[in-house]
Formats: C-alpha cells, structure tokens, sequence
C-alpha cells in the first residue's frame, strides 16, 4: 500500500532529521590541527543589483529567492558534494514562508549544514528601530512597541523556528546579516543574546580591506592588501566563551556590486587567498551568495576552483564547514 502524501513528507522529514544528526556527529570529531581548514559558505538571499543593476526591491524581501537563485544553490551544494565536502549555508527565516521548500529538504539531505541568518536580515548591531531593517523603515506599524534589541531577538528566534517547522533542522550555527570589521567585539550584549538562544559560535566579523575604484580591476597591491587581511580573518573566542568564524575577503558582493570586478580578477584574488590558508595551515572561508555568483559566475568557476585548490594540497588542506573551524578554534583557544 503506497504511503500517504502526509506520511511520505513525515518520513522525509525524520530522515532529514537523521541525516542533520549524522553530519553534526562528523563535525564532533577533532578538527585537524595541521591542515588547512577551507569552507564555502553561501548566504541564501537575494541582493540588491542583480540580476539586473537596477533591482532594489529585494532589499524589503531578502528571502523571497527566485528560482535561478535556488537552483545555483542546488547545483552548488551537488559539485561540492561530488568533490567530497560540504557548504555551509545560511537561510533567513523568510524563505520559509514560499511554497515549495524541496530544493532546500535536497540540500539538507545530502549533508550540508544550514545555518540561520535572522529571519528579515536584519541588522543586528542597530540600536535604532529606523536601523534594523529597510521593511520595517518602511512598515514601522510591524515592531510598533519594541525595542531594536526585542526586535533582532525575536527575528533570530523567529528564523530558528521556522526551520524546525518547515524542514525538521536546528540551525547549524548563526551569521550576521553584514560583515563587521571588529565582529561583535564591541557588542558584548549581542554576544550574550546569541549564547542565550543557543548559539556557541558566530559568523560576524569581515576584515577591512584595500579596494580599487570601482569598475577598475584591483591591481597587485590590492590583492596584496586582501591576503594580508586573512591574517584578520582567522577564528577566535570572545570573552564571553562565544566563537568567533570570520568571514574571508573579498566577498562576491564587495568584488562584483561595489568594486565591479571582471571574474577573472575576483578568482585571482581568491586563489591568492585560499593560497595563503593552506601554505599557513590556517583557514579561508569564501563569502558568496547564489543570488550574485549565480549571475557574474554561471558556470561555477570559483567554487570549482577552490575545490580544485584544495584537492591538489593533498593532506594540507580539507574541505570542512564552519562548526569545525569552530571547533579547532575553541580547541586552540584551551590549549
């Protein structure tokens, strides 16, 4: 007798839940102490200017992902995969609320981790109501009565659960809408909220950088300038017990919507970057979004690249996720 529709989705949930377990069991092994610690992570969200210059609308609905945005994601999380390791997304609550979530149930059952993103992309450092989100400049009405800290709270809690209901997963970990240079050193409230709600590792800080003029492809001494700031992009415990990940320049974003960057230029920078991870068995995760690489680099030639990159390193270098560059920081943080 074939299964019901109800049923059906009851088990593809309790195996999603079992395939989310099985690969938080992975992660809770030793991180590698001698290698090179690569991860490409990939927010799920649309971006302002693509794939037309001039989009703006999606900055009122960052999770309202269109389909050639889903896709990339999905076609990304398969030749990763196929290169034996994982991406680590990051999903907004928003995207909970569309029709069909199968793409994202695909994702998760293959085995990479997602982690959450706050719920409207909000920004989590605001301290005024007209700061935390374009929507809510727009719709005050929506968080009438709250205060920006009850407001980011809630939203991360909101993202959170959203997950749990829609695809049956904890979120693997938290990443600020934003990249700070400092992260959330200056914001110990910020970092107690997280370790409140669960969260022992957090994804915030990205290191200031040279830049070219845009629409001028960055000239050596800028790339230069990007992988000296790896240095400043390596993994750390705050005060407060809660990990820090940063995020690796130069972002998609940075390279492609305000530097304007042929593709060629970017991959050259990350090459140089990743290069500099393994040679000082340190860590690189690769910032991007589908949203933009699905548009600037259709053809997957970046992520092919640093897959490349680390299997030619050998035993130097690994593919892994961010809960394991966690993990070998709060290692070497009790050493």
């Amino acid at each position: 007798m074939l299964p019901t529709r109800r049923e059906f989705l009851a088990s593809t949930l309790s195996t999603t839940g079992l395939l989310a377990a099985g690969a938080q069991r992975v992660r809770a092994a030793d991180p590698p102490a001698d290698k090179a610690l690569i991860a490409i992570t990939l927010d799920l969200e649309m971006s302002r200017n693509f794939p037309a210059w001039d989009d703006t609308h999606w900055d009122f609905e960052k999770g309202n992902l269109d389909q050639d945005t889903k896709r990339y994601a999905v076609e990304a999380a398969r030749r990763v995969k196929a290169k034996g390791g994982r991406i680590h997304f990051f999903a907004l609550g928003q995207t909970f609320e569309q029709e069909n979530v199968d793409w994202l149930r695909e994702i998760i059952a293959q085995g990479h981790p997602v982690g959450n993103h706050t719920y409207d992309h909000v920004y989590v450092l605001a301290t005024k109501p007209e700061d935390i989100q374009f929507r809510f400049k727009r719709a005050p009405w929506l968080i009438e009565g709250k205060s920006p800290a009850e407001v980011i709270a809630a939203n991360i809690r909101m993202a959170s659960e959203a997950m749990k209901q829609r695809v049956g997963i904890e979120p693997a970990g938290f990443r600020t809408p934003g990249g700070f240079s400092n992260g959330i050193s200056d914001r110990p409230d910020v970092q107690e909220l997280l370790l409140k709600l669960g969260y022992r590792w957090v994804s915030s800080r990205y290191p200031a950088h040279p830049a070219s003029p845009p629409g001028q492809s960055p000239t050596s001494e800028v790339i230069k300038g990007v992988v000296a700031a790896q240095a400043q992009a390596q993994p750390f415990v705050y005060p407060s017990g809660l990990i820090e990940v940063p995020m690796s320049p130069v972002s998609d974003i940075n390279a492609f919507r305000t530097g304007r960057w042929p593709l060629e230029a970017f991959m050259e920078t990350i090459r140089a970057g990743v290069s500099w991870a393994i040679e000082n068995q340190a860590t690189f995760d690769f910032l991007a979004h589908p949203s933009c690489l699905g548009v600037v680099d259709p053809k997957f030639r970046t992520i092919e690249m640093i897959c490349e990159m680390v299997e030619k390193a050998g035993p130097r270098a690994i593919l892994t996720d961010l809960g394991t560059i966690a993990q070998r920081a709060k290692a070497n943080a009790g050493r």
